[in-house]
C-alpha cells in the first residue's frame, strides 16, 4: 500500500449542491464556516458545482466567499446520481488535491459524502455540528454527538487526506452575500459517460412534505406529546398561521404517528435557528433540545413547572397549552384589527 503524501493537499472545498437550479441553503451556512477554517489555515475556500445548465450559479458562490468555482456542466449530471457525481468529484480530488471537503448533511450529501470517502480510502465525519482549526498542528476537528446526543465527539482524520465532513443544516451561520467579490471559474477536466451511471432518473414526483421547510423558517410553532392526540396539531397549525411560521413537532409525536416525520426538529430530525421557537407541550428532552436550543428566542407553554425545556425558554409560561394558545390566537387578532 502506498503511503499518501498529505503534504500535497491544500485548500478548502465546498461541494455546491443544487436542485433545480437552486443553490441550497446549506450551502450558503458551509461557505460561512468554510471561510472561517480557511482563514485560519491561511488557504482557499472553493466551491465544486455539478448540473446542467448551473454555470450562472457561480456569481453567486463567489459573492458568498468562495474564491474559486470547479464547474462539470454536463447534461449527465442534470439530475443527481450517485454514480455520476461521485465520479466527477472522486476524480477531481484526486487531480487537485483540497485538503478539506464539506458536504451537507442533506439527503444528497448523507448519500453522496460516504461514496466519496470509501472511494478515497479516507474518512468521514457525519452530522457534524462544529468544525474547528487544531492551531498546533492544523488539522480540522470534527465534532459531532454520538450515544444519542449525550455525549459531544471530536473526531480528527490525522492521517489520510482529504478530510471529509458533512455539516448539519442549520447549525452554522450563513455567510454574507457580496456581488462585488470576484473569483475564478474553473471547468473541471472530467470524463464521464452514460455507462458510468447505473441509474436512470424516470421522473422526480415532489411530495407535499418537501413544502415543510424548518432549516430556512424565521417561526417555528412545535407540538410534543403534551398534546395528548394527533387533533391537538390543530392548535398547533392555527397558531403557527397566525405567527406566520411553519409547524414542527418533537420525536415523540412524530413516534406516535400524529404528525409526519418531515416536521420533526430534534437530534434525530431537523436543527433549526430561527427567530421564534414555540415549543407546546414539549417536555425538553435533551435530544429535542439539540435541534434548537440555538433558536433566537423561545418561548415554551407546558403544564409542567419542571419541566427541562424551561431551562433553555427565553419566556416560559406554564399552563394548559389549549387554554394558553387559544388566548395568544385572541391577542394577535386584537392587534391586527
Amino acid at each position: 500500500m502506498q503511503i499518501q503524501d498529505i503534504n500535497q493537499y491544500k485548500d478548502i472545498w465546498v461541494f455546491a449542491e443544487q436542485r433545480q437550479g437552486k443553490i441550497t441553503p446549506v450551502v450558503i451556512e458551509l461557505l460561512g464556516e468554510g471561510k472561517k477554517l480557511a482563514n485560519v489555515k491561511g488557504v482557499s475556500l472553493n466551491a465544486i458545482l455539478l448540473g446542467k445548465d448551473v454555470k450562472n450559479l457561480a456569481s453567486e458562490l463567489i459573492a458568498y466567499g468562495a474564491e474559486k468555482v470547479y464547474i462539470a456542466d454536463d447534461a449527465l449530471l442534470e439530475n443527481y446520481t450517485t454514480d455520476a457525481y461521485a465520479k466527477v468529484i472522486v476524480d477531481s480530488i484526486n487531480e487537485i488535491k483540497p485538503e478539506i471537503v464539506l458536504l451537507g448533511a442533506t439527503n444528497i450529501g448523507r448519500d453522496l459524502a460516504p461514496r466519496i470517502a470509501s472511494r478515497l480510502n479516507t474518512g468521514l465525519t457525519a452530522d457534524c455540528t462544529k468544525l474547528e482549526i487544531d492551531e498546533e498542528d492544523g488539522k480540522i476537528k470534527q465534532t459531532r454527538p454520538a450515544f444519542g446526543g449525550n455525549i459531544m465527539a471530536t473526531i480528527i482524520c490525522p492521517d489520510v487526506r482529504p478530510q471529509m465532513s458533512t455539516v448539519r443544516p442549520g447549525v452554522m451561520d450563513k455567510a454574507e452575500r457580496d456581488d462585488s467579490r470576484v473569483g475564478e471559474v474553473i471547468e473541471l477536466n472530467y470524463d464521464l459517460k452514460e455507462s458510468d451511471i447505473r441509474t436512470k432518473v424516470i421522473e422526480i414526483v415532489k411530495s407535499a412534505h418537501e413544502k415543510v421547510s424548518l432549516t430556512d423558517a424565521n417561526i417555528i410553532v412545535s407540538g410534543g406529546k403534551g398534546l395528548g392526540n394527533a387533533e391537538g396539531f390543530k392548535v398547533i397549525e392555527e397558531l403557527a398561521s397566525k405567527l406566520g411560521g411553519v409547524v414542527g413537532s418533537s420525536r415523540a409525536a412524530v413516534d406516535a404517528g400524529w404528525i409526519d416525520r418531515s416536521h420533526q426538529v430534534g437530534q434525530t430530525g431537523v436543527t433549526v435557528k430561527p427567530n421564534l421557537y414555540v415549543a407546546c407541550g414539549i417536555s425538553g428532552a435533551i435530544q429535542h433540545l439539540a435541534g434548537m436550543k440555538e433558536s433566537d428566542i423561545i418561548v415554551a407553554i407546558n403544564k409542567d413547572p419542571d419541566a427541562p425545556i424551561f431551562n433553555v425558554a427565553d419566556y416560559g409560561i406554564v399552563g394548559d397549552l389549549y387554554k394558553v394558545i387559544p388566548e395568544i390566537i385572541e391577542a394577535l387578532d386584537s392587534i391586527e384589527k
